[in-house]
């Protein structure tokens, strides 16, 4: 990967300069990238990563640690986090450990999330509850906590221009086949991301949304069965990377006025996406028959535009 971050950029007076940032999911793919991405632009960095593999079990390793590491190699500064933010316990030490390290918190990134891929015939409870449980109660527990911090600190006086960035997915804006628990986490996001940008402007906080497609462990096998691997020296459009710039931007100060919204982001493409506007209507002043309501149900079907085809659909 030909990126600054790839070649080892260090820390130097950017657009990100004196935040402290979280990051959740920050071991590896896209959340490692971000945290980078953060600290070369001059943040200091709460790597969260609970060590866990595809499925959402432990690993053998702390991939926290090594990002960590990597920050500080490069004259950055980071610290640590292995709590799991699915929980109240996980997700409040996450603030109290960028307040107890850096003594301030300006922006969330929630990025943490896995797989556990089934049709719907064969997905399990307990797999759907599993999902639901990381993708969704772990954006919506640390946003919460944060949440609660910058509202007190706005009425005590003090000025807050915090900044959260949500983590949805193409799955969750069209749905994608064979995932029906991860669509359902991730349109839960964008939700949740609208909400908390209506609640939370009040106290100074933005809060937006990307639907990133980029290669992670979660689509790696993905990516090697449709696209090619990118030739030495070509732009690699599946690199993480290319994804975090837009999450600097929307992390720092620089984004003022900027909230309630999504963004697809992939390759050197970046989309702000217009989510559900409302289309072709009837209205009559009564009630419909059901005969009377299909057939003005099918006029204006005929003058809409077509929805976006759902991932992997034939």
């Amino acid at each position: 990967m030909d990126t600054d971050t790839e070649r080892g950029a260090g820390v130097g007076e950017g657009m990100a300069q004196g935040r402290v940032v979280v990051v959740t999911g920050a071991g590896r793919g896209l959340g490692r990238a971000h945290a980078l991405a953060f600290a070369a632009e001059g943040a200091k960095v709460v790597v969260n990563d609970l060590g866990v593999g595809l499925d959402g079990l432990p690993g053998p390793d702390g991939p926290a640690a090594q990002v960590v590491a990597e920050i500080r190699a490069r004259g950055g500064e980071a610290v640590a986090h292995g709590g799991d933010i699915a929980t109240a316990q996980g997700a409040a030490s996450l603030v109290d450990c960028a307040l107890s390290a850096f003594g301030r918190l300006d922006t969330l990134v929630n990025n943490a999330g896995f797989l556990r891929d089934r049709m719907l015939v064969n997905l399990t409870e307990a797999d759907w509850d599993a999902v639901l449980r990381v993708h969704l109660k772990g954006h919506f527990l640390p946003l919460k906590h944060a949440a609660e911090h910058w509202r007190a600190e706005a009425k005590a006086g003090r000025p807050v221009a915090a900044r959260v960035v949500n983590t949805s997915s193409g799955a969750g804006l069209a749905g994608s086949v064979g995932q029906g628990s991860y669509s359902a986490a991730k349109a839960g996001i964008l939700g949740l991301t609208l909400v908390a940008a209506a609640e939370l402007g009040r106290y100074g906080v933005q809060v937006n949304a990307i639907a990133p497609a980029a290669r992670t462990r979660m689509t790696e096998e993905v990516f090697a069965q449709t696209m090619a691997a990118p030739e030495a020296g070509e732009f690699d459009a599946m690199a993480p990377e290319n994804v975090s710039p837009l999450v600097v931007w929307l992390g720092s100060a620089a984004s003022a006025g900027v909230t309630g919204r999504v963004f697809e982001a992939e390759g050197g493409r970046i989309t702000v996406m217009e989510g559900w506007q409302r289309g072709p209507t009837a209205e009559r002043g009564a009630r419909w028959s059901p005969a009377e309501a299909g057939e003005a149900a099918a006029k204006l079907l005929a003058a809409a535009r077509a929805p976006h085809p759902v991932y992997g659909a034939s």
